[in-house]
């Protein structure tokens, strides 16, 4: 199967009011566990929203909540929501709109299309300018979708391709201690 045709848009908190009023049908809410409910949700109130709650990190670290299974199983249902509407529009955003919410749209994009991985990923290069997609989050959806590993070969694809058209990723991802996640 091709990948989904509904549209996908990834943001952060301060550019959720820019698209409020272009036809989003389904938000996916990604915050940390104590960000407080984002005012600006209150322009999609009459649509589908599922909120998650948990930190952006790889790994377990004492005061943060990371990832769990249960967040991503919590994540495709609501992507089954929005794969049963033929012309939906999923808007996806975190804090930033740089990892939570391009993990998010990498395993939506997946969810329904086995054997498109890759392609799943490099379409986040058009879809988002800047991101770095949560390690973790996608290495749950290639467990609970039983896909292998193509996921993660997938997300390896999208971060070569990021960093050779923008080398000066490396050193920032070093920076804020992600560096295990830059490919060999």
């Amino acid at each position: 199967m091709p990948l989904p045709t509904h549209r996908v848009t990834i943001c952060g908190i301060p550019e959720l009011p820019q698209h409020s009023a272009v036809g989003i049908s389904h938000v996916l809410s990604i915050i940390d566990t104590h960000e407080p409910r984002p005012p600006a949700l209150d322009d999609y109130l009459d649509i589908d929203h599922e909120l998650i709650r948990f930190d952006d990190v790889v790994a377990e670290y004492p005061g943060f909540e990371a990832c769990t299974p249960d967040h991503i199983a919590t994540l495709l249902a609501f992507g089954e929501r929005a794969h049963a509407v033929s012309d939906s529009h999923v808007l996806v955003h975190c804090h930033a709109g740089v990892s939570r919410s391009t993990a998010a749209a990498g395993i939506l994009l997946c969810q329904h299309a086995p054997g498109h991985e890759e392609a799943a990923f490099l379409r986040l290069l058009r879809l988002r300018k800047h991101g770095w997609p949560n390690t973790r989050m996608v290495e749950f959806a290639d467990r609970l979708l039983e896909r292998d590993g193509a996921m993660m070969r997938g997300l390896l694809a999208y971060r070569r391709a990021l960093l050779q058209e923008k080398p000066h990723l490396s050193e920032i991802i070093r920076n804020i201690g992600r560096g295990h996640e830059l490919p060999v």
